[in-house]
């Protein structure tokens, strides 16, 4: 005898005897009047939720009777508003949805999904580059669409993914433009009398991001550690505050002496400010969060004029921290970590410049060795 089990929210979910978990839904009545209802099943009762919530999803829209009409177009607005919003960062979903709305929506959002073929997305990124679409866009483009044909799969709309045949766009890395430790010290010196001098620090120490930076708070500096637990950024004006970008984004860093120093005259400083109270480690002259815009504009790009330094970007910074302790023979599961990369690989691709450096110093310890 079956055993039923239903959740607030969750519809008829039942556990059958044989231990497979079951759901049905309602999808419309027969011509004598009796309902016609869908079935799924699942070995798990989430795994039955899942296809239970889509099947929901499909009669709301009108195509749980006909998945065949379905569009490119229209299954790219579902999964924007039913998966895509919920499982990445606001800034990486704007991203996502100016790529369909600007690139894949013009060029395939007409053909159905259920005929989408490996030659209509291979036509797209011909027609895109002939449209004067930059590598970095094809590319882009590509991990969208094959992300959102991923979710079509499990959502049983499509039996295959049609990017799967194709080879993904390849986007030239940009350059990185690290300072070189002279630089490195002449920002430092220039830096001694800015409101921000702590920021800058920590910025070249730390290797932190620009959103980690910002969105330190006092309480996550406990003596010579500094703790990363949020990041924070404005979308359309709004603050938005969340976890790291990975989760070995969510770390802790020993500072140097310097580094520790420098927060201890940032803190007098927001005293005399009458910032002291202040939410935020690094505020600005209301005592508010720092905006990207405003900071790269009234303070890091004029920094970088007065010490007639190159004018790289904010990130760079951090790369200049890895470039420098890479030099220094410092091993790179450190700087990985400092770094917060979730893999040491993409930390040797990014700094393989450094490499050569760190081989021949090899080569000279071992003739100093065996000499």
């Amino acid at each position: 005898m079956a055993r039923k089990r239903r959740g607030n929210g969750e519809g008829s979910i039942f556990q059958r005897g044989d231990g497979r978990w079951t759901a049905t839904i309602t999808i419309g009545y027969h011509a004598n009047g009796k309902r016609n209802r869908r079935t799924v099943y699942g070995k798990t009762r989430g795994e039955v939720q899942d296809k239970l919530t889509n099947l929901q999803h499909q009669k709301l829209n009108g195509t749980l009777g006909d998945v065949t009409k379905l569009t490119v177009a229209q299954y790219l607005d579902r999964w924007l508003d039913d998966s895509a919003r919920l499982t990445v960062s606001p800034t990486t979903f704007d991203r996502y949805e100016g790529i369909v709305r600007n690139h894949i929506k013009p060029r395939i959002g007409g053909v159905k999904l259920a005929k989408l073929a490996p030659a209509h997305i291979q036509g797209m990124y011909s027609t895109m580059e002939k449209d004067g679409a930059t590598a970095a866009t094809l590319e882009h483009t590509h991990r969208v669409i094959r992300r959102a044909l991923n979710v079509a799969v499990r959502w049983e709309l499509v039996i295959r993914n049609a990017c799967d045949p194709i080879d993904s766009p390849k986007a030239t890395r940009k350059a990185i433009r690290p300072l070189t430790s002279e630089q490195a010290a002449t920002l430092m010196r220039e830096a001694e009398s800015h409101r921000l001098h702590a920021l800058f620090v920590l910025s070249v120490t730390t290797g932190m991001r620009q959103g980690e930076l910002f969105g330190l708070k006092p309480e996550d500096i406990d003596g010579s550690m500094v703790h990363v637990r949020r990041t924070i950024q404005f979308r359309k004006g709004k603050l938005l505050v969340g976890p790291p970008k990975t989760a070995a984004g969510r770390r802790s860093i020993q500072l140097p002496q310097f580094a520790v120093d420098a927060l201890h005259d940032h803190r007098r400083r927001m005293m005399a400010e009458g910032h002291a109270a202040s939410e935020w480690l690094f505020c600005d002259t209301k005592g508010g969060p720092l905006r990207k815009s405003n900071f790269i504009r009234k303070d890091y790009k004029p920094l970088l004029k007065r010490a007639g330094l190159p004018s790289i970007r904010f990130h760079d910074l951090r790369h200049t921290m890895a470039t420098l302790l890479l030099s220094l023979g410092e091993h790179p599961k450190v700087v990985q970590e400092r770094l917060g990369h979730s893999k040491i690989s993409m930390t040797l691709d990014t700094y393989s410049h450094v490499l050569p450096n760190m081989q021949r110093e090899a080569a000279s310890k071992l003739d100093q060795l065996f000499a």
